[in-house]
């Protein structure tokens, strides 16, 4: 049996161009208004996975996203960067899922998709920063989970040795399998696309991507069947449909705005009795103590 990866991957909106669209009047995210692109953390999880291939000839990476059809352009760019196979869960019933729908739906496909050694993934996501759906994942699929992790030092067939980056220091942890693991974000940032895989998957679609082309692409899968990503929707996984999207979302967001730090006064110290004065402003006005 290979020793399995599950690496669970969002795309997310470009949180640098948020704009006045950018939210639905019921209080979720306007996705189509803003550029979409591989949330970053999950890029650093996916490099701690290949760097596990590149290591244990019987490694497998597998993708698993949850999201709008265009979700799977970050199946291919994991292809692309060396993962073997990649799973989109896609439904209309999943839309406006917060973190514990969302926690619902990978649990579900996960099962689906066991048995696996290890589900990695970012700490959080850059459009919600909430940093739940990986321990909320890890509880109902009732395994054990390192979180902050920073590197996997060592690994065995029943045990990982890895570091977590603390806001003080480090953590050495040591852990059976299987286990969660969520990667932060100063771990080693992921490889670079590789052409020749690049070449060998540009073409891999999910069906609904195939509905939409006007190209005819029958032969070409049947003979390149890993050219297919693989597409689940509710029915697929068996969720019930109570714990989806919003009926299964107590969070609901009051409003998104974009914050722009503006650069508005510079000041010159030059002795022991100016510093003090600054520190002491600093703390009444609370940034920083």
């Amino acid at each position: 049996m290979s020793f399995r990866i599950i690496c669970l991957a969002k795309q997310v909106p470009d949180t640098r161009n948020v704009g006045k669209d950018a939210m639905k009047a019921d209080g979720t995210v306007n996705r189509a208004a803003l550029p979409a692109i591989f949330n970053p953390e999950d890029l650093n999880a996916l490099e701690q996975a290949l760097r596990i291939k590149d290591t244990r000839p019987d490694a497998e990476v597998i993708l698993l996203t949850m999201g709008p059809a265009r979700a799977a352009e970050i199946i291919r760019e994991g292809l692309y960067r060396g993962a073997d196979k990649g799973y989109l869960i896609t439904d209309r019933k999943f839309a406006g899922s917060d973190t514990l729908a969302t926690s619902y739906v990978l649990s579900l496909a996960i099962r689906k998709l066991a048995p696996f050694n290890l589900i990695i993934s970012g700490r959080q996501a850059i459009d919600g920063d909430t940093a739940q759906v990986g321990p909320q994942t890890a509880e109902k699929l009732g395994i054990p989970q390192v979180t902050y992790a920073e590197e996997i030092i060592s690994l065995t067939d029943d045990e990982i040795v890895i570091k977590r980056r603390l806001e003080k220091g480090v953590e050495i942890v040591r852990a059976t399998m299987p286990l969660a693991i969520t990667v932060h974000n100063s771990a080693s940032h992921c490889r670079p696309r590789i052409a020749r895989l690049v070449m060998q998957n540009k073409h891999a679609r999910s069906v609904t991507e195939l509905q939409a082309e006007t190209r005819d692409y029958t032969e070409l899968y049947q003979s390149r069947p890993y050219l297919q990503i693989n597409e689940w929707g509710f029915e697929d996984i068996q969720a019930d449909v109570e714990h989806l999207g919003l009926s299964g979302s107590p969070t609901k967001v009051k409003k998104i705005e974009n914050v722009v730090l503006q650069h508005k006064a510079t000041q010159v110290i030059r002795t022991d009795q100016e510093i003090e004065a600054l520190v002491k402003e600093l703390l009444d006005a609370h940034i920083i103590g």
